[in-house]
């Protein structure tokens, strides 16, 4: 078994904000502040943690900075993003969403991420729920095989 977590908050997961794969950022920075977050996984990547951020104007660094600080739980992180999103609107929520919701991996990514869980290459293709299924099989492997 890990001592380090594997986050298993999908990407597809809003909090009440609506803002998507907002509660998985939030788990992952935490972890990662309290150097508990698995070896596998950024605190915050360039992936849909940067799109989160850019999407609600949110800074990288005073968002950092404040979860390793603070140590906020979940409702509390929602109103730190609240009050320092400069683009916290249903438009720019609206529009973020989509963006993670129609995000793709490459073809190259995507068939490793199926061949990895011992699926055949095809369903799923989109990002979110391949995510998953790469995150259930780290878990799997880390804390239960």
């Amino acid at each position: 078994m890990s001592n380090k977590i594997v986050p298993t908050i999908s990407s597809g997961i809003p909090g009440p904000l609506g803002v998507l794969h907002l509660p998985r950022l939030w788990q992952k920075l935490s972890l990662g502040a309290a150097g508990k977050l698995h070896d596998d996984y950024p605190a915050c990547g360039q992936g849909y943690d940067q799109m989160v951020l850019d999407g609600i104007g949110l800074d990288r660094q005073a968002t950092l900075d404040f979860v390793s600080s603070k140590k906020p739980n979940y409702v509390e992180f929602e109103k730190f993003v609240a009050e320092n999103a400069t683009t916290l609107n249903q438009t720019a929520v609206s529009a973020l969403n989509s963006a993670i919701i129609g995000y793709q991996h490459t073809d190259e990514d995507r068939q490793s991420i199926l061949s990895s869980v011992g699926l055949p290459d095809g369903r799923p293709t989109d990002a979110i729920n391949l995510n998953n299924l790469d995150d259930w099989q780290i878990f799997h492997a880390a804390e239960l095989a």
